[in-house]
């Protein structure tokens, strides 16, 4: 991703929402009542987010048509550029890549809510989308009025407000306003299937039935509340299941014995808390298969929704790739927690003497006092850390070993006084 034409956030405190802007009539519309709403309470400061998708030609026109519609507001304006390497399941990955974009606009400006301009006509066409995948009630319950996003470094939230109002309410006060707004010409292509279902199903149920908008969105806002229940439920069947670090395979399957929806319920509610997608019918079917099988000391790994899903010393765990960087962090003057010299590390730092280097296997650190030097392999055991949560880049500063991730720091190289810095991993998100 990249952006550019930063606006600068304002120097005096308030308030900071934003708006995602594509430049279509409903976010438009969407940022004419924000505005107009914000004129009345100035601290409150407005930000516009954009994502250029590069995956059309008129793109950069519409990254332009924004950005001057910000201009004209006197709001502040920031966009990110995706990159895609194939069209493979594009929609689906320009999604996932457009939320993960605006996160990252929210955590950099910091953002605590995000609007976006989601409104009853893209419930509707929400709720026969899951249904023709058969989708289960969380599916079937649409977009939330709002949701956290994950960021970073703050807590986002997603408000969707508009989600009440028709498109064809939209369109009135566009043209009531005089506002103008730009056609997304792939809007018109019906073998994208949420385009079949806006220009052909739609139209047709409303004519068997008139308030067939309103009703299936209606619908959804029921079913949202049948599944907030099976969260609940969820979490109280799962008390001894659900852990910190995944779901414990004993008492899971001692639940799926006795009683498999509950089970079910369990799991598809972890997915949820871990930010991944619903697993077919089909999919968890399989996997209860393989957990019936397994041996208690066996490692089974399963993808879903592009990460891997591992199970390790009677543990089922998301297996995040280790891809991230060292990030050196002051210690307060007052705190008893150690550092390493903040001298010592700026010099080395300024002398290129601070490398990451793969782990080879015979690495050796002091992580306590009085101890003496062990393996890493042994560290690591001793941790208990997974195999796949090892392959972070270990630190080196004046060739010697500092840090290792999951670990610990070098016990020798620690001081309690004066300036000091801790050095941390940082995954990406």
């Amino acid at each position: 991703m990249a952006s550019s034409r930063k606006s600068q956030p304002s120097p005096k405190p308030g308030k900071r929402i934003a708006v995602a802007l594509s430049g279509g009539l409903d976010s438009v519309v969407l940022l004419d009542t924000v505005c107009k709403a914000q004129a009345k309470n100035t601290n409150t400061e407005v930000w516009a987010f954009h994502i250029h998708h590069g995956l059309q030609k008129p793109a950069d026109e519409w990254l332009m048509f924004c950005e001057k519609l910000a201009q004209k507001y006197k709001i502040h304006f920031d966009f990110r550029l995706l990159h895609f390497s194939t069209q493979e399941n594009i929609e689906a990955r320009a999604r996932t890549a457009r939320y993960e974009a605006l996160a990252d606009l929210c955590n950099e400006y910091g953002i605590e809510d995000l609007l976006l301009a989601h409104h009853q006509n893209d419930q509707a066409e929400t709720v026969l989308l899951q249904l023709l995948r058969g989708s289960g009630v969380a599916g079937l319950a649409g977009m939330p009025k709002s949701r956290e996003l994950a960021a970073k470094d703050r807590k986002v939230t997603i408000w969707r407000p508009l989600l009440e109002q028709t498109r064809k309410e939209l369109e009135a006060y566009a043209q009531e306003n005089k506002l103008q707004w730009i056609e997304d010409p792939s809007n018109q292509n019906l073998k994208y299937r949420r385009n079949a279902i806006r220009k052909k199903i739609l139209p047709a149920l409303e004519q068997i039935q008139p308030e067939a908008i309103a009703n299936m969105a209606r619908s959804a806002s029921l079913l949202g509340e049948a599944q907030a229940l099976l969260d609940r439920l969820a979490a109280q069947d799962g008390k001894t299941i659900l852990v910190k670090e995944g779901m414990q395979l004993k008492p899971l399957l001692e639940l799926a014995k006795k009683d498999l929806p509950a089970a079910n319920n369990v799991l598809r509610y972890w997915l949820k808390t871990q930010g991944l997608g619903m697993p077919s019918q089909e999919r968890l079917a399989a996997w209860w298969q393989d957990l019936s099988t397994v041996k208690a000391d066996a490692q089974l790994e399963w993808a879903h929704d592009e990460q891997k899903i591992r199970l390790w010393r009677g543990l089922l765990q998301i297996a995040k790739a280790e891809e991230g960087e060292w990030v050196f962090k002051a210690v307060i003057s007052s705190s008893k927690l150690p550092g390493l010299p903040a001298k010592w590390v700026k010099e080395a730092k300024l002398k290129g003497l601070i490398s990451q280097q793969e782990r080879i296997g015979s690495e050796k650190i002091q992580i306590k006092a009085n101890t003496p030097r062990k393996t890493l392999k042994n560290l690591y055991q001793e941790s208990d850390m997974p195999p796949w949560q090892r392959q972070a880049p270990l630190l080196y500063i004046h060739g010697d070993l500092v840090a290792v991730a999951g670990v610990g720091l070098s016990y020798p190289h620690l001081v309690y006084s004066g300036a000091r810095v801790r050095p941390e991993w940082e995954q990406k998100t």
